[in-house]
């Protein structure tokens, strides 16, 4: 069986994430506005993706809730799949002496190098429940048949 070989990108490289992942970095009460500003968890902004094969396609199912189809972008170029999507929103809300004004920016990127025996030109993807799936088929590989000894007459 050939293997998918993942990388993925947030907001921020790698080496920040861990650092704000450490659980005492960025505490609740370090960040506690009492407001419903857009959410700090930087390693939630990367969705979670499972890898399922069988004897005929690989499955990827990313977790991302709260998407729409049009938010994604999926390519492949060089065997290289991969899987993006950016989203912006503005929440404005006005009160009689004052205004509120709150931006959120989420993105991400998943990258996957395909095996040599995936028909790339056939992947398929659908998206509902919060879940994106994709569908990406195997060719069949030449197996090479065991040596046979043959007799002389």
């Amino acid at each position: 069986m050939s293997n998918l070989t993942l990388s993925k990108k947030g907001l921020v490289p790698r080496w920040t994430s861990e650092l704000f992942d450490s659980g005492n970095f960025f505490s609740p009460s370090v960040l506690d506005f009492g407001l419903d500003f857009p959410a700090w968890d930087f390693a939630s902004k990367v969705p979670t993706v499972n890898v399922i094969e069988n004897e005929k396609e690989w499955k990827l199912e990313l977790a991302a809730p709260g998407l729409e189809k049009k938010d994604f972008k999926i390519n492949v170029q060089n065997d290289l799949l991969t899987i993006s999507s950016e989203k912006k929103e503005e929440k404005k809300e006005e009160k009689d002496n004052y205004t509120r004004r709150e931006f959120a920016y989420s993105s991400f990127t998943r990258s996957f190098r395909l095996p040599e025996n995936c028909l790339s030109d056939k992947i398929d993807a659908k998206y509902e429940n919060g879940i994106l799936r994709l569908f990406l088929p195997k060719k069949e590989m030449n197996v090479s048949k065991p040596a046979k000894e043959i007799k002389i007459s």
